[in-house]
């Protein structure tokens, strides 16, 4: 009986210890877990990440929409040639196309021309004439209504010479603007109309100064207290139009939220995400690889 209590307290002792043991362990666990997180709350700092954001180059500056110039009577001109090609690089002054109204203008002034010389040839004569009558009328031989008829007469052909002299100023404007000519050193980014046609409402066509080129990007408003002025940019094509990573510095932050414009070819990509503009400034290795591709769609990664 005795033997069999012994047995009894031998085979609890033997299930009590590991549970004892597996208690303690389990308790030991939780107090070190619960330490560990306590020093990940306390010491563990995210890390900064870039903000991506998309965009385009740009010109520095607006680009220029060039017009015909417009008649009195509202309409403009038909263009009869045109210059220059897409991507064409020119200066101040030259001439990039030529208006239908050129050859009339030509004519014009040269009528005008031959009138003012007409007019002087009247003018010298009766000139003469007054001379010769005033001569006369100190001898009695005209009378003095005779004499003030010739001086009112060259005071008219005067006039008519004023007139067409005025009018010659302005025939050579006209004839000055039936050549369109850049008004900046740039490149031809789009020719919006063809030969044989009157301007569209975009005008000729587009012109912008792309020796300095920027970008325009469209940050998400939430990503926007990550972005700052002279920040560094990195900038790389989004279809591979280029292969080369831009580098750039940012210049200004837009103060202004709003709607997208560049859209992503991400076909889930929120077209009315509301963003803030900012703008980069490239700098002049970056400038010479993409001073032609203005327009082009980038994404930028703003360097923290």
């Amino acid at each position: 009986m005795k033997l069999k209590i012994f047995k009894n307290l031998f085979i609890y002792f033997l299930l009590f210890i590991p549970i004892s043991l597996g208690v303690i362990s389990c308790s030991g666990n939780n107090k070190s877990s619960s330490q560990y997180k306590e020093e990940i709350t306390s010491d563990y700092i995210p890390p900064i990440t870039a903000v991506a954001a998309l965009g385009q180059l740009s010109p520095s500056g607006e680009i220029r929409q060039l017009a015909a110039p417009i008649s009195q009577f509202g309409s403009s001109p038909r263009i009869v040639e045109i210059l220059v090609d897409e991507g064409d690089f020119v200066k101040k002054g030259d001439i990039l196309a030529i208006f239908e109204n050129g050859e009339k203008l030509i004519a014009d002034l040269e009528r005008n021309e031959n009138l003012i010389k007409t007019i002087n040839d009247e003018i010298s004569l009766k000139k003469d004439q007054i001379e010769r009558y005033e001569l006369a009328l100190s001898n009695n031989v005209y009378s003095f209504v005779e004499f003030s008829q010739r001086k009112d007469e060259l005071l008219k052909l005067q006039k008519q010479k004023i007139n067409l002299i005025g009018d010659q100023k302005n025939i050579k404007i006209d004839l000055l603007n039936s050549k369109l000519r850049s008004p900046i050193d740039g490149f031809i980014l789009g020719i919006n109309t063809r030969v044989g046609e009157r301007q569209k409402n975009e005008g000729i066509l587009d012109i912008g100064s792309s020796q300095k080129m920027e970008a325009l990007i469209e940050v998400y408003e939430s990503d926007i207290d990550r972005v700052f002025i002279s920040q560094n940019v990195e900038l790389s094509s989004e279809n591979g139009g280029f292969q080369k990573i831009l580098n750039g510095k940012v210049i200004r932050i837009s103060p202004q939220v709003k709607q997208r414009k560049v859209l992503s070819t991400d076909p889930t990509g929120d077209a009315d995400s509301r963003i803030i503009e900012v703008l980069v400034k490239l700098d002049q290795d970056s400038i010479e690889t993409v001073q032609n591709y203005a327009g082009m769609k980038v994404i930028a990664k703003f360097i923290p």
